[in-house]
């Protein structure tokens, strides 16, 4: 039986470009990705993890996956703080900036920019933070380590990185495994590798042995 995986997006994304990462964990995981949408310029986290509560409530499922590319690997993190009691299953995150990001830090510089991205935004990127992974349900983190992104703009990065988020950023204590691949922040949503390994870590708990 296909097993839901609720997809949570990254900033200023619409949950859209997650079509094809969606069709590959169908077919080759009988996985069923459903897209949760909410908008970080207009919503506190408190008003985005209680949406994402009723979301999960509303699938009546005896198993739920997460997965969360940047900003939404945070909103998992901070909705199982909050809701902690949801059916069982794993999660896993895509290049999100686990201790803060540089680049957003950076560009909320700038006004126009600092307006777009929103209360949950400020809170969770652009102060650095020492998360810890409590959650008993594993987790797994895959980075990126192809450059391309408009991050490189404002972050100067001079270390691995996807474009957006160093690999360094991406780390969380507590994580139950890690995965580097070669793409980058966008690109990962639309790498065969990356849906591969997205697949076998919420199927079995692991990423390919290295």
């Amino acid at each position: 039986m296909s097993q839901p995986v609720v997809y949570v997006h990254g900033l200023w994304m619409p949950g859209e470009e997650s079509l094809i990462l969606r069709r590959r964990l169908a077919q080759g995981f009988d996985l069923t990705l459903q897209a949760f949408r909410y908008s970080a310029a207009s919503s506190s986290m408190g008003e985005i993890t209680e949406h994402l509560d009723s979301f999960v409530r509303e699938l009546k499922a005896p198993a739920v996956h997460f997965l969360g590319h940047s900003l939404g690997g945070l909103v998992i993190y901070r909705f199982l703080e909050r809701f902690p009691n949801q059916p069982a299953g794993r999660v896993v995150f895509l290049g999100t900036p686990c201790v803060g990001s540089r680049a957003a830090k950076r560009a909320a510089r700038f006004s126009p920019i600092a307006h777009l991205m929103g209360p949950s935004v400020a809170a969770e990127l652009l102060t650095p933070h020492e998360r810890r992974w409590a959650q008993a349900r594993p987790l797994g983190i895959i980075a990126g380590r192809q450059p391309i992104g408009f991050g490189r703009l404002f972050a100067a990065f001079t270390e691995p990185n996807d474009g957006t988020i160093a690999v360094s950023e991406t780390r969380m204590p507590g994580a139950t495994d890690s995965i580097v691949l070669p793409v980058s922040h966008l690109g990962m949503l639309v790498s065969a590798r990356v849906a591969r390994e997205t697949g076998l870590f919420l199927s079995q708990g692991r990423f390919t042995l290295r």
